[in-house]
């Protein structure tokens, strides 16, 4: 019997006729998927949810991690019935469990919280894939520990690979499993390097949409507001990266992550401006020809390939719409509009901690513009200040990279202090 005839194959339920099938005895539920899903209330969780929703003979849900939006993460427990779910803290996890029984919901998950919950949920002995769509390194552990458990891991979480690229990859590599890049720029990556060897690929170029400040004068850059940085033209996303998306960071990040992912060079990998965002990145092989991947601006056509990869499924909800494609247009990024790109790129140089600071410094001082307490200026000051004061260490295990999470976070708190105590001096 080949492997795609086997049961326990997906392929199986696909490729052969239904009286075949009967034959062999295959339940349908041998092919269901189980999913632990690392900040599940968030955007990428969201959709994550809903790409499940529209394959329940494909995938079930078996645990959840989220931070505090119990609502959101009450009604996923009423759809999916996890048997584990985590959330940020002690509190939370009392407050879910008086509001589950208000609720009258028979089935209970179990509840944990904090790290340890989201290592629990992470870790759960049924998980097939685990979705890691955590914002910040919340989820850098429990997405390391299921790499290390050799499980397919559907990496949103761009922390994970910027912080601790070199560990995380050398332990997927130990455990024999690929991580599935569900951001759209590296799934594109992945979708077009399905076309040749890696020995074939001359650089990779991921497209940046320019966000909302693309053709913004320099001189009024000082002077935007959160809201205005917060209105990104193509995409929806939270806040965070929507704020990397105006700063360019996030292009930074990708940038660190496709060196990983992909086991190219730093200097195989540009970065275009494309400001419709149909094109989510390319790829030019030797001999000159480029494959792009396009589609329409909806994470769930490159959530739904992390999932069913190898496989393509049909999807009758996206789609891209040919009428509405007039023109693509690309441009330079410029480093002097968007001075995050080139300090992304002297961190990943650098290596060692630096990167890993890159992140911190990032996620603290976007909190501070977002509470209108830095100016939008101030966020790639604040990083550079911190990338200078950080020493060039290098990771031997998880436990390094949280030291230098936590000492550049606060290395970054002190300076954008610095910041505000000068700015109110010179008014």
């Amino acid at each position: 019997m080949s492997q795609d005839m086997e049961c326990g194959s997906p392929a199986a339920a696909f490729r052969t006729s239904q009286p075949a099938a009967s034959a062999l005895s295959c339940n349908l539920k041998d092919f269901v998927k189980q999913l632990a899903i690392l900040g599940s209330t968030g955007s990428i969780g969201r959709q994550c949810l809903s790409v499940v929703e529209g394959m329940p003979e494909r995938f079930g849900v078996v645990a959840l991690a989220a931070g505090g939006n119990l609502e959101e993460l009450i009604g996923q427990i009423e759809r999916h019935r996890p048997e584990v779910v985590s959330v940020g803290d002690a509190p939370k996890a009392d407050e879910l469990s008086r509001m589950l029984r208000e609720k009258g919901i028979a089935r209970f998950p179990e509840i944990h919280h904090g790290p340890e919950g989201m290592l629990a949920v992470g870790a759960h002995s049924k998980a097939d894939i685990v979705v890691s769509a955590a914002v910040g390194v919340v989820g850098l552990e429990a997405t390391y520990e299921a790499v290390k458990l050799g499980k397919t891991v559907a990496l949103s979480n761009k922390e994970v690979l910027v912080a601790a690229g070199e560990l995380v990859m050398a332990a997927a590599r130990k455990a024999g499993r690929e991580l599935l890049p569900v951001d759209s720029e590296h799934n594109a990556v992945h979708q077009c390097l399905r076309g040749g060897t890696h020995g074939e690929v001359r650089r990779l170029v991921l497209t940046a949409s320019g966000g909302p400040f693309r053709k913004t004068p320099l001189a009024a850059l000082a002077n935007v507001t959160t809201e205005q940085a917060l209105a990104h033209p193509n995409w929806r996303m939270g806040n965070r990266i929507t704020i990397d998306s105006a700063t360019m960071m996030n292009k930074g990040f990708e940038i660190i992550e496709a060196r990983w992912l992909f086991g190219v060079r730093p200097d195989q990998i540009d970065v275009v401006v494309h400001p419709q965002s149909t094109i989510h990145s390319m790829v030019e092989f030797v001999d000159g020809s480029v494959l792009a991947q396009l589609g329409p601006t909806d994470m769930r056509m490159p959530i739904q390939y992390a999932l069913t990869y190898p496989e393509r499924v049909a999807s009758k909800e996206i789609a891209l719409d040919w009428t509405k494609l007039k023109r693509l247009d690309f441009e330079k990024a410029s480093t002097r509009r968007f001075p995050c790109l080139r300090l992304a790129r002297e961190a990943m140089k650098k290596g060692g901690a630096l990167p890993c600071a890159l992140n911190a410094a990032d996620e603290v001082t976007v909190a501070a513009f977002l509470q209108k307490r830095l100016p939008f200026l101030g966020i790639a000051e604040v990083i550079e200040r911190v990338l200078e004061r950080t020493p060039r260490v290098k990771f031997e295990k998880m436990e390094d990279v949280l030291t230098a999470d936590a000492e550049a976070r606060r290395m970054a708190r002190e300076e954008v202090g610095k910041l505000t105590a000068t700015a109110v001096a010179a008014s």
